[in-house]
């Protein structure tokens, strides 16, 4: 994904709806709760609404164009920020269709990106075999490494949480730590996540 498209990503999950969303196939109003697809030539998410959502929900429907996100969350058991060298608090890694893994890091002014050894990624899906299942570019492995303010935590989730992740950053960080704000937020949308998705899996 390329700087320019994740920080429009990043802009319209921090929006808020001034105006009804629509969705990004047929232009229909679409709920809170939409879908997105990601789009492989523009390389962006955009939102779907349920009968677009549908027509995606089958394999290969997108071509080599669209790829609907998954709703699907797990909480992996194994660690996986020692491998992978995780240098903050809070990263989120995304396969690419080639099999190059990139991870991407939050920070006030969006993210930064870097690639990620190969053979430390297979290290890692060797610890937890669930993440050789991660669908490229519409998955995600996102860690929130051990910190003061909580952490030690490692998900398999759907690529639009990560984005949603970057945009409540964003939106209450504050001085050069992040302040009190974005480190309550933080913790609540790991909570959300295990509500939505469940305890951890048995992987390690």
């Amino acid at each position: 994904m390329t700087a320019g498209a994740l920080q429009r990503v990043i802009r319209r999950a921090g929006q808020r709806a001034a105006s009804v969303e629509r969705c990004g196939m047929c232009a229909a109003p679409v709920d809170a709760e939409h879908r997105h697809v990601w789009d492989e030539q523009d390389r962006e998410l955009v939102c779907a609404c349920p009968p677009c959502s549908l027509l995606f929900d089958r394999e290969a429907a997108g071509g080599d164009r669209y790829q609907l996100v998954p709703t699907r969350g797990t909480r992996l058991a194994g660690p996986a920020a020692d491998e992978l060298g995780v240098p903050v608090g809070l990263a989120f890694f995304v396969k690419r269709r080639d099999g190059q893994v990139f991870g991407h890091y939050p920070s006030p002014l969006g993210t930064t990106e870097s690639e990620i050894d190969a053979e430390s990624w297979r290290a890692v899906e060797a610890r937890s075999p669930a993440l050789a299942e991660l669908r490229p570019r519409v998955e995600a492995l996102l860690v929130w490494a051990g910190t003061r303010h909580g952490g030690g935590q490692q998900w398999l989730v759907p690529v639009d949480d990560c984005f949603r992740l970057v945009a409540l950053i964003r939106r209450h960080w504050t001085g050069m730590s992040g302040g009190s704000a974005v480190w309550r937020e933080v913790p609540r949308f790991f909570d959300d996540l295990g509500r939505r998705h469940g305890p951890p899996s048995g992987d390690h």
